[in-house]
């Protein structure tokens, strides 16, 4: 269950985080009609950091352009709202939620009646599959659910609607006693997990499928591939058949909410020694270094939240 907090943003305010509802007949309780960001605020020794914020926030911006749905903020502004919402909730780590939907208005599926709600939420939360689960890896099986074809939904963008396919994976593998489910696309290639970019670990390579085998461009994803490169570990970007899967020296899942998580077996087959590998640790440890601090933010990845609380004024387009 969630943890509430003391507030969320909503269009260029704070409000109360119980004030923050919509009415059942919002476009989105019907057909999904959202786009939303999942990020990361990590405790360090500079105090709270939020992980590749503006990455996130233009991202989100994106996904909405996809959709037709016109936000009035720019990255700028939405990267202080992430700011805002975590310094005056007086949190020092905790998993952000900013969302775009289209609320109430028309109910028709041609949504150009309905206005575009903003709200960034922020909560704390651990790890996504058990803190555990960073070190001894998961259990995973190959989904009987490909991932969405394209022209049919558009899989670079990070929208609700995409997300009952995910859930349909996810449901599949915990009624069947895994931690998560493997996607393949509809030509039958390694896709990703429900909520999860993956990689693998062969002959000393790092592999991983391309956007063109309906997989979200990451921003997890796009971390690894630059930490490979400073561990001068070659990446390839390739199709991936099912059957490498289970001969792989090792597995391992990225995304905000898993982070950097070993997989132990697919379908029941060992992977590697059956933990995590020493090419996932070593990729894991210096993730977790960059993200709380611990060594030199090269990239200038880290968005540091200053102390104190400020109650925000409308920011530059104000309500929608």
């Amino acid at each position: 269950m969630l943890q509430p907090t003391e507030k969320i943003w909503h269009n260029g305010r704070l409000i109360p985080w119980e004030d923050a509802k919509i009415h059942v007949l919002s476009h989105v309780v019907s057909y999904g009609s959202s786009v939303f960001e999942g990020i990361r605020c990590y405790h360090t020794n500079k105090g709270p950091a939020i992980f590749r914020a503006n990455d996130h926030a233009l991202r989100l911006l994106r996904s909405a352009k996809i959709y037709r749905m016109d936000i009035p903020f720019s990255v700028d502004q939405l990267t202080a709202s992430f700011v805002d919402v975590v310094r005056v909730n007086r949190v020092e780590s905790c998993y952000l939620r900013p969302i775009a939907l289209r609320g109430y208005g028309a109910l028709g599926v041609l949504p150009t009646n309905n206005p575009v709600e903003v709200y960034v939420a922020c909560y704390p939360w651990g790890s996504y599959l058990g803190e555990e689960c960073l070190n001894s890896g998961v259990d995973v099986c190959v989904s009987s659910w490909n991932r969405i074809a394209p022209n049919t939904l558009p899989a670079l963008a990070k929208a609700g609607a995409n997300y009952m396919n995910s859930q349909l994976i996810r449901m599949e593998a915990a009624v069947n006693g895994y931690s998560e489910g493997i996607a393949l696309d509809e030509a039958g290639y390694v896709s990703e997990g429900s909520g999860e970019n993956l990689f693998i670990v062969q002959d000393g390579k790092l592999l991983t499928p391309p956007l063109g085998a309906s997989v979200l461009p990451g921003i997890t994803r796009d971390t690894i591939v630059k930490i490979a490169g400073q561990l001068g570990i070659p990446i390839v970007e390739t199709i991936i058949p099912r059957e490498l899967l289970y001969i792989a020296d090792e597995l391992f899942f990225t995304g905000t909410a898993c982070e950097v998580t070993p997989i132990r077996s697919v379908d029941r087959i060992t992977i590697g020694p059956g933990y995590r590998g020493p090419v996932t640790e070593k990729i894991q440890k210096r993730y977790f270094d960059i993200v709380n601090g611990r060594v030199s933010d090269e990239f200038n990845w880290l968005t540091f939240v200053p102390a104190g609380e400020r109650e925000t004024e409308p920011i530059g387009a104000g309500v929608i």
